[in-house]
């Protein structure tokens, strides 16, 4: 007896956000990425079209961190100590999709670097790189709102993904993306209802739907994945569904959440049962945002090169699936 399976029919798509423009288009970027597009739930490809695959950003910051594990940072190597030379490996050796660039340097409880000096970076990182480029602030609302218009206008033309611009805080980074024709990160706490209101809020201003990504906020393995993914599932539902206020990319920031997991990044020593600390927090960022692509993740922004290497090829497994 043959079995048909059911196949849901929706009445909307995942607005495509495209990040980087080439030298035709007015940047500098070799090439283009474009995000999203979805006709149907992930990797359902009988249900609708899926045209762009997830990507993977890999994230970088300004200053050296010091509160990475040894064995995350020994896997970047010494580039870890210049956000440029940085960037290029992990263009060049890590295969990135997308660089994410963390100004870590302009809080103010950390180096409250300059805005000049920040710029800098940018154009440097910008200069030495030829894939898309993602800029984040410190998370200090009113220091993101002095330092991330600068950069904007310094990437003018390249087309970044900027962020993140929150409920009460999204005027000033709006108004800078739309005058230098970047996209923008909305940023929302678990919440669907703050996600859409804030999409509402920042298409008031006239910045199109498919400039805006939508970073959901989302916890590690062990810490709030499944609330985190129940959410992203429910914004997707109801995107397919038509709502348009809810039909843009997700971005999710798994590599930040994954290596401050305990499990990931306590040491051997300390957890001898838990296993070796190196092989456990790769495993811990990989599963992460391997259940994130089946909520609907379309950029996943990571930190260890082997995770990243692991999800390239389990994107490429599930990509490769023509039939479900």
């Amino acid at each position: 007896m043959t079995v048909e399976l059911v196949k849901e029919k929706w009445s909307n798509a995942v607005a495509t956000v495209v990040i980087g423009a080439t030298k035709e288009e007015g940047g500098s970027r070799a090439s283009v990425v474009k995000c999203a597009g979805e006709e149907g739930l992930p990797f359902l490809f009988a249900e609708g079209k899926i045209p762009n695959r997830p990507v993977i950003a890999m994230e970088i910051l300004d200053v050296e961190p010091d509160d990475w594990p040894q064995s995350l940072t020994s896997a970047i190597g010494d580039v870890i100590k210049n956000p440029v030379d940085w960037a290029l490996k992990c263009e060049k050796e890590f295969k990135a999709d997308l660089i994410c660039l963390r100004l870590q340097g302009a809080h103010p409880d950390a180096l409250n670097k300059p805005v000049d000096e920040l710029v800098k970076t940018v154009k440097d990182v910008l200069k030495a790189t030829a894939i898309p480029l993602i800029i984040l602030g410190c998370g200090e609302d009113k220091r993101d709102n002095e330092i991330l218009p600068r950069c904007a206008e310094a990437a003018k033309g390249e087309r970044i993904l900027i962020g993140e611009a929150v409920q009460g805080n999204y005027k000033t980074l709006t108004a800078s993306a739309l005058a230098d024709g970047h996209n923008i990160i909305a940023q929302s706490p678990i919440d669907i209802n703050i996600a859409k209101q804030l999409n509402i809020l920042i298409s008031d201003m006239a910045l199109p739907l498919e400039r805006i990504v939508i970073n959901p906020t989302v916890g590690a393995l062990g810490y709030g994945l499944e609330y985190a993914y129940s959410i992203m599932e429910r914004a997707r539902l109801a995107a397919l569904s038509g709502d348009r206020m809810l039909a843009m990319p997700f971005i999710c920031f798994v590599g930040l959440e994954a290596w401050r997991a305990k499990e990931a990044k306590a040491s051997t020593e300390e957890f001898p049962t838990w296993g070796s600390q190196g092989e456990r927090g790769i495993i811990w960022e990989a599963l992460t945002a391997t259940t994130f692509l089946q909520a609907g993740a379309d950029i996943l922004v990571m930190r260890h090169p082997k995770s990243a290497e692991i999800v390239r090829k389990h994107i490429d497994e599930l990509m490769g699936s023509l039939t479900v």
